[in-house]
């Protein structure tokens, strides 16, 4: 098996979405219902905690899925990793799976003569959502967009689902970049998926297909028609021969990863058999996020749904997010919590770990208040020790290891209920993203995630920011960025 199909996986964590017509057979459809016959009726969860892992997964599913494969993301990235997962779509595409691809538009960089070349395929369409800044719009275009529709340019596609031969899901924090799994030299991130079988499905391929159909998704070949025109059916033909060229050549691949594409089947039957069985949810938003078109609030259903979830909590609360910005209604709620006895700690980026100092400047402002709540916040260290565990292959020749970020977006209730998805503690999630995640009501499942999110909150892998001083530990042109940033007004679109 090529190394290709690995990465296939990571550029998937594509789905594929309900399509009318029998039962699709295969190895994804066997393995499934040979899952489920046991838990009639119940969705089956894994959570996949390491990069590698949620590759394999991928890799394996994308290899044999037969109908379809759809993919949701907010960020594809054209580096070795997206080119490699965009060749494996193409192999999926031209072996007869129809694949549907839903790209963000805000951070998209892929080339537009590739896209272009990709949506010819008659099985291959991608659609970008909300095209307001990005693809096929001019510098004069964007800055004008911004100026009359600053709140419709900032409502993004946060969702990243993945789904194959409508049947099986992954979904989480992992979008399809290098440093989503692991295998970026200077920067990964410590992030979270779960993969799902059973009824949920159906409620992923649903809201899939909402997207899919909405206004704001709108075709490639629509936005680039220029492109269009100009590109030959010889020209098409040499891009995809230039992508299976660089899929193709070993020096594309790291030994690491050739030997984990080994034996693909037995490991992921092996990972499918430690699934946890409950009535899992999926909670998701309509495309759009909400109905406001004024200012910059609106809530919604992902939002609104996760704060019963947090009333709900008699005993503790224990969450993972990258970036922790609250509303004052957010704090509000934190703080009575507290005061019913409600134990709340909160796992998060220190300056030194995180990627995003607009967020973490919002977070600064408000650190105090937040601990005065008597919420216990630990920041993550950018070389914690737990990341030799999460990321063996991290240490390089000249022992030098990259930095590790906390991207996992999870929250544990009282030790039995667990949320993995897309959702992060900021007002942007809150009211202008759309969001997806799964609930899973399982004690077993809960336990896991929130012992590894103790994991990362020991003093190995994080600072107390009640009593450590994490800036300290940042580099001085870090706290002078985060300085910067947060004398600016920029609060509800952090």
């Amino acid at each position: 098996m090529t190394l290709f199909r690995l990465f296939l996986a990571l550029v998937l964590a594509v789905a594929q979405s309900a399509i009318a017509g029998p039962a699709p057979k295969g190895e994804i459809a066997s393995t499934v219902q040979s899952l489920q016959a046991p838990h009639p009726g119940k969705t089956g969860t894994y959570v996949l905690e390491e990069g590698e892992k949620s590759l394999l997964a991928r890799s394996w599913l994308a290899d044999k899925a037969t109908r379809s494969i759809d993919v949701q993301y907010f960020i594809w990235s054209a580096d070795n990793v997206g080119i490699l997962a965009t060749e494996a779509l193409l192999r999926a595409a031209q072996r007869g799976v129809k694949v549907r691809v839903l790209v963000d538009d805000l951070l998209m960089d892929a080339s537009p003569e590739a896209m272009v070349a990709l949506a010819a395929h008659p099985n291959f369409e991608i659609r970008i959502y909300n095209p307001r800044l990005t693809v096929g719009t001019s510098k004069a275009k964007r800055l004008l967009n911004l100026a009359t529709g600053f709140r419709a340019s900032n409502q993004r596609m946060h969702d990243k689902t993945a789904t194959f031969d409508g049947l099986v899901t992954i979904t989480g924090g992992r979008n399809m970049a290098d440093e989503y799994y692991d295998f970026d030299h200077t920067y990964n991130f410590r992030d979270r998926d779960v993969l799902v079988v059973g009824p949920i499905v159906a409620n992923i391929n649903a809201s899939f297909e909402r997207f899919w159909n909405s206004p704001l998704a709108v075709p490639v070949n629509r936005l680039l028609e220029s492109e269009a025109r100009k590109l030959t059916p010889a020209r098409i033909q040499a891009i995809y021969s230039e992508l299976h060229a660089y899929a193709g050549n070993k020096e594309n691949y790291a030994p690491e990863v050739r030997e984990a594409t080994q034996n693909l089947t037995q490991k992921f039957t092996k990972l499918t058999k430690e699934m946890a069985w409950s009535d899992a949810a999926f909670l998701c938003d309509q495309p759009g996020k909400n109905n406001s078109h004024f200012g910059l609030g609106g809530g919604g259903r992902t939002t609104s749904a996760l704060m019963d979830l947090l009333r709900s909590a008699r005993k503790r609360v224990t969450i993972q997010s990258p970036y922790l910005v609250l509303s004052p209604k957010g704090l509000a709620l934190f703080r009575e919590l507290v005061r019913r006895g409600v134990e709340v700690r909160i796992s998060t980026n220190s300056l030194a770990s995180t990627d995003n100092l607009q967020a973490f400047s919002g977070y600064q402002k408000q650190r105090k208040a937040i601990l005065k709540a008597g919420i216990r916040v630990y920041e993550f260290k950018p070389g914690p020790a737990i990341q030799g565990d999460l990321i063996p292959r991290s240490a390089r020749g000249n022992g030098q290891r990259p930095t590790l970020s906390l991207h996992a977006k999870s929250m544990v209730v009282d030790g039995a209920t667990l949320f993995v998805g897309t959702f992060n503690l900021d007002p942007r999630s809150a009211n202008l993203n759309t969001e997806v995640g799964v609930l899973i009501p399982s004690p077993e499942a809960a336990r896991q995630v929130e012992q590894n999110i103790e994991r990362d909150m020991e003093p190995g892998n994080s600072w107390d920011a009640a009593r450590d001083h994490p800036d300290s530990h940042a580099a001085p042109g870090k706290r002078r960025s985060s300085r910067f940033w947060g004398a600016l007004p920029i609060q509800q679109i952090l």
